[in-house]
């Protein structure tokens, strides 16, 4: 069995190359966003020279950590190398001490997250928006208010902090939005208000910034209203995974009602 190193960003062209073949939407900035938030976090195993496997893991604090980008050459599959990539991300959140670990799985990785006691919670969506679609007009005006991640459960300021030199807007006191460049569409997210009425007034704001692209939004089903806002503003549900939980002690205190819109596969 080859080596498991930590990725750095030198590695992200090969890295970039893995995430084409599959077909997602992250950015060579995604990939660079991963490896500054969590340099000891994310890993990779080389096959014949080149990256042939790669998972990160991101700390919440010590209450929850996030599993993402679990990519496997497909000349490579079927040896090991998720697996093996798999016990270094829970080495380290172990390491860590923290108490709860995520990951949001496709139907291909759910089998692997079972062997290593993550359990299904709860599904998770992709609705997408074609490109062309006609754009609402933009209502809510950007502002630079102070952050309040109301919802989530744990402390993801640093990421916050991170996505917001990009795209982002908040209404103070009812919650904010954000958004980024992929590469199949544009991102929508993370979104957290209070009402139904504050993120319609965030999903103006971004597809009136994108108008005529193609967008992605990842939500949470149980959040109905999320669902309707989708299909009132033309999305259409593109991708089902299931959101899987490994941990013990007292459960993580998130309020999907919340949450219109997550930070991405990748983060949660």
């Amino acid at each position: 069995m080859s080596a498991v190193r930590l990725l750095r960003a030198a590695d992200i062209p090969q890295a970039m190359r893995l995430k084409q073949a599959a077909g997602w939407n992250q950015t060579e900035e995604d990939w660079l966003r991963l490896i500054d938030l969590e340099p000891e976090g994310c890993f990779g195993i080389e096959r014949d020279g080149r990256l042939a496997a790669t998972t990160t893991a991101i700390c919440y604090g010590r209450r929850l950590a996030w599993i993402g980008m679990v990519l496997t050459d497909v000349e490579f599959r079927g040896q090991g190398l998720a697996s093996e990539l798999m016990r270094q991300a829970l080495a380290f959140t172990d390491g860590r001490q923290v108490e709860w670990v995520k990951l949001d799985a496709t139907d291909m990785g759910r089998p692997l997250y079972r062997k290593f006691g993550f359990v299904e919670e709860c599904p998770i969506e992709r609705w997408v928006r074609p490109s062309g679609a006609r754009s609402p007009a933009c209502r809510v005006e950007m502002r630079l208010d102070a952050l309040c991640d109301i919802g989530f459960g744990a402390d993801r300021s640093k990421l916050l902090s991170r996505l917001a030199m990009g795209e982002w807007v908040s209404i103070a006191g009812s919650g904010y939005a954000m958004g980024r460049p992929g590469t199949n569409a544009a991102y929508f997210g993370p979104c957290v208000a209070d009402s139904a009425g504050a993120a319609r007034e965030f999903v103006e704001w971004f597809l009136a910034r994108h108008a005529g692209e193609s967008v992605y939004w990842d939500l949470l089903p149980e959040n109905r209203e999320a669902v309707r806002l989708a299909v009132d503003f033309g999305f259409e549900c593109d991708r089902v995974l299931v959101r899987m939980a490994r941990g013990a002690g007292h459960p993580l205190e998130s309020d999907a009602s919340l949450v219109y819109a997550i930070a991405g596969f990748e983060f949660g």
